[in-house]
């Protein structure tokens, strides 16, 4: 979904917006590899086995024996506040999009962000990941017709492709915030601990982690690059807003569908990390358990999920920004969970067994990745201040 924001990376980065997309999907590609290699320990024979099973187990074995739950609690934060984000950024574009698409209608865009909402509250009832795959795979179909759509109209103006306005200049108080918004696009290592284990050769997890960055960069770079060059200085946060009225419409129906079947996947798994660390931890628990002994869920429990639901329609509404808004996610907590978590675990769980280089490259991305998160959080916090006092005083 993220990908729409690409060429706006570019229009403030230009051929360093490209280099920095290629240069993400390094990154997160090795940082992903070094994250499950901290799943692994040489037991007495001498053979690898996986001895945790999350990206909070790394966590809490980093900070033991001293604090044995503080790693952990570090990375449900983190975690939460990205998944929220997301669901937030979701109902954003919702209504982005829509009051875009249909601006004769005496609709705003936060009557938009409502309307969404409404037709999301029925996630407060997802139970499990096979209802939430299925709104994926929706999800999935709505994403080939956007694709093409979008790239058939660019390819149809190729002769008019401004490629004089690609430069190598940045925009020194934007790009920043271009950082957050690429790092953001490639997110994923709070998943990869369970994929890799639910594999059924966990051998070919490199492998598999070479060819689909592989495969992202390409696409992502062939589409932020294709689009700017349609566009030019006149691209827009969101990629759609500049077609034509009647393309637009119909792209932006279907983006709308598509952030709306996307919504349930990082609902449900801001619910899971809420509920495991608050209600299921045994005595440690902060709460009682949502769920009854009959495994059915609590009306109260059912309440704090519509509560979720409702905070990020909240949010949406009074933080509209969409590239704002994803380069400060993807600043704050984008670059901590993929670039400085991944290769402070790998050097304090695996330091008398790193090679040279790798220590090299360890803290090489640390360091760039911590100034690069701090930059853009900065920048993108700037920028949302700035927008709304903008919109205050119209």
């Amino acid at each position: 979904m993220f990908v729409l924001g690409l060429p706006y990376a570019i229009l403030h980065g230009g051929y360093l917006g490209l280099f920095l997309i290629i240069f993400a999907a390094v990154v997160c590609c090795y940082t992903g590899k070094i994250l499950i290699a901290c799943l692994y320990e040489e037991n007495e024979d001498g053979e690898v086995v996986r001895v945790r099973d999350s990206y909070v187990a790394i966590a809490n074995a980093c900070c033991a024996p001293r604090f044995p739950t503080l790693g952990g609690r570090v990375v449900n934060v983190a975690q939460i506040i990205e998944l929220v984000m997301t669901c937030i950024l979701y109902v954003v574009v919702s209504g982005n999009l829509m009051y875009n698409s249909f601006p004769g209608l005496p609709v705003s865009q936060k009557s938009w962000a409502i309307i969404a909402t409404a037709v999301l509250l029925p996630c407060a009832f997802l139970k499990n990941l096979k209802a939430v795959s299925k709104f994926s795979l929706l999800c999935t179909l709505a994403h080939f017709v956007i694709n093409i759509l979008v790239i058939a109209y660019c390819l149809s103006r190729a002769r008019d492709w401004a490629w004089e306005k690609v430069k190598f200049y940045i925009d020194v108080k934007k790009f920043p915030i271009s950082i957050g918004i690429i790092v953001f696009s490639y997110t994923s290592q709070i998943f990869l601990p369970s994929l890799e284990g639910n594999m059924q050769q966990p051998s070919e997890f490199h492998c598999m982690m070479n060819w689909t960055h592989i495969a992202a960069c390409v696409l992502k770079g062939l589409f932020a690059l294709v689009a700017y060059l349609t566009w030019a200085d006149e691209t827009k946060e969101v990629i759609t807003d500049n077609l034509p009225g009647s393309i637009r419409a119909v792209v932006n129906i279907f983006l709308v569908a598509k952030a709306l079947l996307s919504y349930p996947l990082p609902f449900f798994a801001a619910v899971e990390v809420l509920e495991k660390s608050l209600f299921q931890e045994g005595s440690r628990a902060f709460f009682p358990a949502c769920y009854g002994g009959d495994g059915r869920l609590k009306s109260w429990g059912l309440t704090l999920r519509c509560a979720l639901v409702v905070f990020t329609l909240l949010m949406a509404i009074y933080v509209p920004h969409f590239a704002l808004l994803m380069g400060l996610t993807g600043s704050l907590t984008g670059a901590g969970l993929c670039f400085l978590l991944p290769s402070l675990f790998h050097l304090r769980l695996l330091w008398r067994k790193l090679l040279w280089h790798q220590v090299f490259f360890d803290v090489a991305i640390f360091v760039i990745g911590g100034i690069c998160s701090v930059s853009g959080f900065v920048h993108s916090l700037e920028g949302l201040i700035e927008a709304y006092r903008t919109n205050a005083e119209d």
